[in-house]
């Protein structure tokens, strides 16, 4: 048996005995995606409550998307046990993109997901098969590996995000994805960490006090798009207000929250980058519970 073989048919943890590794990692891309839909309040956002700014999608469109691309999670999985190039993650993704329109009926629910956890499941691949040092993130491994692959590859025409970053200089998430994903390891994960002394036992606030930590700090291109600077401004300066009262530790921070999602709603505003960067937040933490 090859190396590579060998690898694929350990068992990692109670549960997934008959679960290949990147089946397994991938499962976990999903789940990830899952719980940021089952999420709320969530400014703005589509959760299992309500469509937040959207009109054209709901939470069963992000569920039926996530079954979709989970096979292509687990394909990058082995482009990175491979060692795989830019190109072949790339040809990857679009497929996924692909099975995604397929899913959902043309609706772009997970194009940044596919892009950015798409990576960190690649670099999965790469530690599992020691191509990238154990000790170091799967954020590092990506910049790592593929940073120049990602600012150098092929640009999309008709993208919202990159229309914004274009025409606002902020850098999206190619930048955040080449420069080792900062806003995960520096503001999603710590945010759910600390946010577990303030609401003990309750993984929904934890989740909703890093979708507001992102929020505050992220230059989403989503919110350019939709919002303009005036947007992105106003829902930085939401989202921090919120945290600067507290966040999940004030009394009545369902309402305050809640609140802040009407406001989103009526400005028409959703930050899907950072909804994309609390789903990666919570597969890098289940990742690295499991493996």
């Amino acid at each position: 048996m090859n190396a590579l073989a060998s690898i694929r048919s350990v068992a990692v943890a109670p549960g997934f005995a008959t679960r290949s590794l990147p089946e397994h990692v991938a499962a976990l891309a999903e789940q990830s995606l899952q719980l940021e839909v089952h999420t709320w309040p969530k400014p703005g956002l589509v959760s299992h409550v309500d469509t937040g700014s959207h009109t054209d999608m709901d939470a069963d469109t992000f569920l039926r998307s996530g079954s979709a691309i989970r096979p292509f999670f687990a394909e990058l999985v082995e482009a990175g046990m491979r060692n795989g190039d830019m190109a072949e993650l790339r040809r990857i993704g679009l497929r996924a993109e692909f099975a995604m329109l397929r899913a959902t009926g043309g609706i772009n629910t997970h194009r940044g997901a596919i892009f950015g956890m798409g990576l960190l499941c690649a670099a999965a691949g790469l530690r599992l098969a020691g191509h990238a040092d154990a000790g170091i993130s799967l954020g590092d491994a990506v910049a790592k590996r593929w940073a120049r692959g990602i600012v150098d590859g092929p640009y999309l025409l008709y993208s919202h995000g990159q229309a914004a970053a274009r025409d606002f200089g902020a850098g999206g998430a190619r930048q955040q994805a080449a420069s080792g994903f900062p806003c995960v390891y520096e503001v999603g994960l710590p945010a759910l960490h600390n946010a577990f002394a303030l609401a003990p036992g309750d993984a929904e606030a934890a989740r909703v006090q890093a979708i507001f930590a992102l929020i505050a700090v992220l230059e989403d291109t989503n919110l350019l798009h939709r919002g303009g600077l005036t947007g992105l401004q106003f829902a930085q300066q939401s989202a921090q207000s919120f945290l600067d009262r507290g966040g999940i530790g004030q009394p009545d921070w369902r309402r305050v929250a809640r609140a802040t999602h009407r406001a989103f709603v009526e400005r028409r505003l959703s930050p899907g980058g950072a909804a994309d960067l609390l789903a990666m937040s919570l597969f890098v933490e289940a990742f690295s519970a499991s493996i």
